[in-house]
Protein backbone atom coordinates (compact mmCIF):
# COMPACT_ATOMS: atom_id res chain seq x y z
CA UNK A 1 0.00 0.00 0.00
CA UNK A 2 2.80 2.43 0.90
CA UNK A 3 4.40 1.74 -2.51
CA UNK A 4 1.17 2.67 -4.31
CA UNK A 5 0.85 5.89 -2.30
CA UNK A 6 4.49 6.80 -3.03
CA UNK A 7 3.94 6.05 -6.73
CA UNK A 8 0.85 8.28 -6.83
CA UNK A 9 2.76 11.09 -5.07
CA UNK A 10 5.66 10.81 -7.54
CA UNK A 11 3.23 10.88 -10.47
CA UNK A 12 1.48 13.93 -8.98
CA UNK A 13 4.82 15.78 -8.80
CA UNK A 14 5.61 14.73 -12.37
CA UNK A 15 2.17 15.91 -13.56
CA UNK A 16 2.70 19.32 -11.90
CA UNK A 17 6.12 19.73 -13.53
CA UNK A 18 4.73 18.90 -16.98
CA UNK A 19 1.61 21.07 -16.55
CA UNK A 20 3.77 23.97 -15.34
CA UNK A 21 5.67 23.88 -18.65
CA UNK A 22 2.94 22.94 -21.12
CA UNK A 23 -0.37 23.68 -19.38
CA UNK A 24 -1.45 25.82 -16.46
CA UNK A 25 -1.33 25.44 -12.67
CA UNK A 26 -2.71 27.39 -9.72
CA UNK A 27 -0.75 27.63 -6.46
CA UNK A 28 -1.95 28.31 -2.94
CA UNK A 29 -5.14 27.39 -1.12
CA UNK A 30 -7.22 30.39 -2.25
CA UNK A 31 -6.44 29.88 -5.95
CA UNK A 32 -6.91 26.11 -5.67
CA UNK A 33 -10.24 26.49 -3.86
CA UNK A 34 -11.53 28.78 -6.64
CA UNK A 35 -10.35 26.32 -9.31
CA UNK A 36 -12.20 23.45 -7.57
CA UNK A 37 -15.40 25.48 -7.06
CA UNK A 38 -15.40 26.45 -10.75
CA UNK A 39 -14.72 22.80 -11.72
CA UNK A 40 -11.57 23.95 -13.57
CA UNK A 41 -9.14 21.75 -11.65
CA UNK A 42 -8.04 18.49 -13.30
CA UNK A 43 -5.90 17.39 -10.34
CA UNK A 44 -5.42 18.81 -6.85
CA UNK A 45 -2.27 18.11 -4.84
CA UNK A 46 -2.18 19.10 -1.16
CA UNK A 47 0.68 19.07 1.36
CA UNK A 48 0.09 17.17 4.59
CA UNK A 49 2.46 19.24 6.75
CA UNK A 50 0.37 22.43 6.67
CA UNK A 51 -0.31 24.15 10.01
CA UNK A 52 -2.98 24.83 11.02
CA UNK A 53 -4.80 21.96 9.28
CA UNK A 54 -7.93 24.14 8.97
CA UNK A 55 -6.24 25.92 6.05
CA UNK A 56 -6.60 22.83 3.83
CA UNK A 57 -9.37 20.81 5.52
CA UNK A 58 -12.06 21.94 3.05
CA UNK A 59 -10.15 20.86 -0.08
CA UNK A 60 -10.67 17.09 0.10
CA UNK A 61 -14.48 17.19 0.59
CA UNK A 62 -14.75 19.85 -2.16
CA UNK A 63 -12.76 17.64 -4.55
CA UNK A 64 -14.94 14.66 -3.69
CA UNK A 65 -18.10 16.67 -4.32
CA UNK A 66 -16.80 17.89 -7.72
CA UNK A 67 -15.25 14.50 -8.60
CA UNK A 68 -11.73 15.94 -8.95
CA UNK A 69 -8.75 13.65 -8.17
CA UNK A 70 -7.02 14.62 -4.92
CA UNK A 71 -3.48 13.61 -3.91
CA UNK A 72 -1.92 14.20 -0.48
CA UNK A 73 1.87 14.66 -0.41
CA UNK A 74 4.06 14.90 2.65
CA UNK A 75 5.88 18.21 2.20
CA UNK A 76 4.74 21.72 1.29
CA UNK A 77 8.40 22.60 0.62
CA UNK A 78 8.67 19.85 -2.03
CA UNK A 79 5.29 20.83 -3.47
CA UNK A 80 6.39 24.47 -3.74
CA UNK A 81 9.68 23.47 -5.39
CA UNK A 82 7.90 21.30 -7.99
CA UNK A 83 5.49 24.17 -8.70
CA UNK A 84 8.45 26.48 -9.36
CA UNK A 85 8.31 28.46 -6.12
CA UNK A 86 11.18 29.33 -3.81
CA UNK A 87 8.86 28.80 -0.81
CA UNK A 88 6.53 26.00 0.20
CA UNK A 89 2.90 25.92 -0.90
CA UNK A 90 -0.05 24.21 0.77
CA UNK A 91 -1.72 23.16 -2.47
CA UNK A 92 -1.48 23.11 -6.26
CA UNK A 93 -4.21 22.56 -8.84
CA UNK A 94 -3.61 21.63 -12.46
CA UNK A 95 -6.01 23.69 -14.58
CA UNK A 96 -4.80 22.82 -18.09
CA UNK A 97 -3.14 19.42 -18.32
CA UNK A 98 -0.83 20.09 -21.27
CA UNK A 99 1.59 17.14 -21.47
CA UNK A 100 0.46 15.78 -18.09
CA UNK A 101 -2.92 14.45 -19.33
CA UNK A 102 -1.79 10.80 -19.46
CA UNK A 103 -0.21 10.94 -16.00
CA UNK A 104 -3.44 12.43 -14.57
CA UNK A 105 -5.37 9.53 -16.15
CA UNK A 106 -2.97 7.07 -14.49
CA UNK A 107 -3.44 8.79 -11.12
CA UNK A 108 -7.25 8.63 -11.49
CA UNK A 109 -7.06 4.89 -12.21
CA UNK A 110 -4.80 4.25 -9.20
CA UNK A 111 -6.96 6.37 -6.90
CA UNK A 112 -10.11 4.50 -7.94
CA UNK A 113 -8.66 1.16 -6.77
Amino acid sequence: MAEVIKDIQDKAYEAIELAKKSGKIKKGTNEVTKAIERSNAKLVVVADNVNPKEVIMHLEPLCREKNIPYVLVSSKEDLGAVAGLSVGTSSVAIIKEGDSANIIKEIKIKLSK
